[in-house]
């Protein structure tokens, strides 16, 4: 028989198929409730306190799995990892709810396993009774188990925001929740000044996350305030070293608590290969029983500090915590700011302890129900005793009281079942003297229900008797941001001294210093020649002029290292110049401070900054670096004004300064005139001072413009031998 196909709108396959899953996922699993808990850390916590492990001695953890699958309907294996996060052995909660004996493995650990739940034993740990407090006294309700044999409770009467205590990551369907932990004492603090006062700044209280791993939390002021406002947003956290300086080694002994020692070894073993960083040598786990250490052999006189600021920069050992506080709210979920789960946990904590009050008056009204009956009996104990004793019938014992005293059934009950013994006044004046003081616990009980001001009141007591219970210093430290030194790639970039030499051919070589001392002759094309070098460093900028008035920008330590045995860099290729253009000059700067000369053969001469060349963004290429309307001669870097000698094609010299030049920002400035043109004549060479050889150079000085004057015939062979 062939099959039928029957088409559906996938839109309501979806309904029909999908949306339980998803919502089981969201409210059933993965979104922590206002108490601070999942449904399977709930089902497991009341599992141990039924099992009497508040009080009594640690059992092996099978035995609890065993029992939590009556509430808890997943596999043994799923029970045993979620006891094994509680627990104190793991490290992963700032106030563990399990106190372990055994191997449960460590939160900062991939690979570290914990052992079989045969091996291991556990029990529910003090802070735990805060949070099971009165829970017998109805203050939360209670469901089904899955089968609807036992009852659970749906949450946890906590008396302290364990919410924000513990940390919390749940991954549902289309929904996340990763809550931080903060400092137990800073919460109750915090939720103590919020109740007490209007409008408080919740900064000053709760100062910043913390974690059970420490570290340093890295303090953003405007990122925590939106975390608090609006329960999203990241922080950074780093690890915390200290530097072995007999055996030259840094010691980390606090990471990030979103990272493992794994991961950091693996990353810097990464670092190691790729020789990224030179300075280390070696890294290797040593956590041992005493706690977390990884250690990095580093070379001898290098700086530690800067060392740990590059791998902060490359490894994990510098992490971002997200936050998403993504909290079930009567079975919705709300992504909230502290000051918002706080309302509803007050809200919550009050409805307990009203539930618990209430609880109260109804048992000790029964109790006064039943005292003031037996009060009646204070009046005649003979005529009770002659009751009871000439009655013929049992079932006629409670009727016969009721009728002899003017008492209910409940109250005859209670008088017919007291022992022959107790039938005597002492006994009745000390059962009933607890009246006057049941009355006035009834009505104290009445008033606490009926005033929020006075529930409020215990809430703030019962936290500070928490806080300074169990309240613990922070372990994660707070360091401001500014105190952070910013490492940029540039951190990582080796600086050392180079030279560099520009070929005319177009060939650039940057030599480190070392290399060249014992170099032999530098190696160029057939009819090439060097036309400059320059000495600088591996972490300056490079300008390179071509002439067709365009400086290229590059920095040094993108060049290879070069030798004098090789041709070097082919500037055509690495800059993509056009088919006629050629590099005529070059200047390295680290702060673009003083100024570049320019010389036209038009005789004028342009000073302009050399900050002119700076750029904000990262430019290779600036279009108009200098006035092109007219031929260049030269260029010159001057770091402060000095003289320079002009020579025209006719033998004119002018002497002059160049602070008689003003200096320009706009790079394609035409200049100011200096050598002035005679019969046509036009500038054909410029030289600074210090590097000619004239006899009487203020001979030849003048204010410009100037023609100048003749060159000297004594004058004429040694400039002559100097320029050429």
């Amino acid at each position: 028989m062939q099959g039928k196909f029957i088409e559906k709108p996938i839109v309501d396959t979806l309904k029909i198929n999908y949306m339980p899953y998803a919502m089981s996922v969201i409210v059933s699993r993965a979104i922590p409730e206002i108490d601070g808990l999942k449904p399977s850390h709930r089902k497991l916590l009341y599992t141990m306190y039924k099992m009497g492990l508040l009080k009594g001695q640690k059992t092996k953890s099978a035995n609890v799995v065993g029992q939590t699958m009556k509430l808890n309907p997943h596999g043994d294996m799923a029970i045993y990892e979620t006891l094994v996060r509680l627990t104190t052995g793991h490290d992963a909660l700032l106030h563990p709810l399990v106190e372990s004996k055994g191997n449960f493995g460590k939160v900062y650990s991939r690979d570290m396993r914990f052992a079989a739940p045969r091996y291991t034993e556990v029990k529910l740990t003090e802070i735990c009774e805060e949070m099971f407090r009165d829970i017998d006294k109805n203050t939360v309700d209670f469901m089904d188990n899955y089968d609807g044999t036992m009852k659970e409770p749906v949450l946890l009467p906590s008396a302290f925001p364990n919410i924000l205590v513990n940390p919390n990551q749940g991954i549902a369907v289309g929904m996340a929740s990763n809550i931080c932990s903060f400092n137990l004492k800073e919460v109750c603090e915090a939720t103590i000044a919020y109740i007490k006062q209007d409008n408080i700044d919740l900064l000053r209280y709760l100062k910043a996350p913390d974690f059970s791993t420490g570290g340093q939390l890295i303090f953003n002021e405007h990122a925590i305030r939106k975390i608090y406002e609006t329960g999203r947003g990241s922080f950074k956290i780093r690890a915390k070293y200290k530097f072995d300086k007999k055996n030259s080694c840094i010691e980390i002994f606090e990471i990030p608590y979103t990272t493992s020692t794994e991961a950091i070894i693996e990353a810097i073993a990464g670092i190691i290969k790729g020789n990224k960083i030179k300075d280390i040598t070696d890294v290797r786990d040593e956590t041992d029983l005493d706690g977390l250490k990884i250690t990095i052999d580093i070379r001898r006189n290098s700086d530690p500090d800067e060392i740990m600021n590059k791998l902060f920069k490359l490894t994990p050992l510098e992490d971002s915590f997200g936050c998403n506080f993504n909290v079930l709210i009567n079975q919705k979920p709300m992504v909230l700011g502290i000051e918002e789960i706080l309302d509803y946990w007050i809200q919550f904590r009050m409805d307990s302890i009203r539930r618990k009050c209430e609880f109260e008056i109804k048992r000790k009204s029964e109790r006064l129900h039943l005292l003031k009956g037996l009060a009646q009996i204070l009046l005649d104990i003979d005529k009770a005793i002659r009751i009871i004793r000439n009655t013929e019938q049992e079932a006629q014992v409670v009727p016969n009281l009721m009728k002899g005293f003017s008492i209910d059934e409940v109250q005859a009950e209670f008088i017919a079942e007291i022992k022959l013994r107790n039938l005597n006044k002492e006994y009745i004046l000390k059962q009933t003297a607890d009246i006057d003081a049941l009355k006035n616990e009834i009505d104290d009980l009445k008033d606490i229900v009926a005033r929020d001001s006075r529930v409020l009141d215990i809430i703030c007591n019962q936290l500070k008797e928490i806080a300074k219970k169990y309240g613990k210093p922070r372990r994660t430290e707070i360091i401001a941001e500014e105190e952070i030194e910013v490492v940029t790639e540039e951190n990582f970039i080796e600086d050392y001294n180079v030279r560099m030499f520009l070929t005319d051919q177009g060939y650039l070589k940057k030599i480190p210093l070392t290399s060249l001392r014992a170099a032999g002759e530098h190696k160029l094309k057939e009819d090439d020649f060097i036309i400059q070098e320059t000495e600088t460093h591996n972490k300056a900028d490079l300008l390179l002029f071509s002439n067709k008035a365009v400086v290229y920008k590059m920095k040094i330590h993108e060049l290879a290292d070069s030798k004098v045995s090789v041709l070097g860099d082919y500037l055509n290729n690495i800059l993509d110049l056009e088919e006629d253009e050629k590099i005529i000059k070059i200047h390295a700067t680290d702060d673009y401070r003083g100024y570049f000369l320019f010389a036209f053969e038009n005789g004028k001469m342009a000073k302009i900054f050399v900050s002119s060349y700076a750029t904000k963004t990262n430019r290779k290429k600036l279009a108009n670096a200098y006035f092109d309307e007219a031929p260049l001669v030269d260029i010159f870097y001057l770091s402060e004004d000095t003289d320079f000698v002009a020579f025209s094609n006719i033998d004119k010299v002018l002497v002059f300064n160049t602070s008689q030049i003003n200096p320009k920002s706009t790079r394609n400035s035409q200049g100011v005139g200096v050598l002035k043109s005679k019969k046509g004549s036009f500038l054909r060479k410029v030289l600074p001072l210090s590097e000619t050889n004239l006899k009487d150079p203020e001979y030849y000085r003048a204010n410009i413009p100037a023609i100048g004057c003749y060159l000297k015939d004594e004058d004429k062979e040694d400039t002559q031998l100097k320029m050429f």
